[in-house]
């Protein structure tokens, strides 16, 4: 370096001269890391959001067991002895579990009484 003062045109015309190269090293690797990174991130914010949109809220857990009950009232007998047995399963797992098995017997071995008669018993 000399002690002397370059003048602005002199280091304007070194600062033209500069070229960076036109492949950086792993410049094709790093390029598809980086691609392939942003294609996971995109789909983990695309499948966060879906799953935010697609979920349900929880059944209103508030209501009591005589509430549910009651509103069963006014359906079919084969919606009420699906509720029933949701219910049973819900609250007493180890009954549903014991009379699980006549839910396949022919002639549906389960009576909507009986069912009533054990959901009956929790409440």
């Amino acid at each position: 370096m000399t002690d002397r003062a370059i003048s602005k045109e002199a280091m304007l015309t070194s600062l033209r001269d500069i070229h960076l190269p036109a492949e950086a090293p792993g410049g094709f690797v790093a390029d598809l890391a980086v691609a392939v990174g942003l294609a996971c991130l995109a789909a983990l914010v695309i499948a966060a959001l879906l799953r935010a949109l697609s979920l349900k809220a929880r059944p209103n857990s508030a209501r009591t067991l005589q509430d549910r009950l009651a509103a069963l009232a006014d359906r079919s007998e084969a919606e009420r002895r699906v509720a029933l047995l949701h219910l049973l399963r819900e609250h007493q797992p180890d009954r549903y579990a014991e009379l699980r098995g006549a839910l396949y017997r022919p002639g549906n071995g389960l009576d909507l009484a009986l069912l009533e008669a054990e959901v009956a018993r929790r409440v």
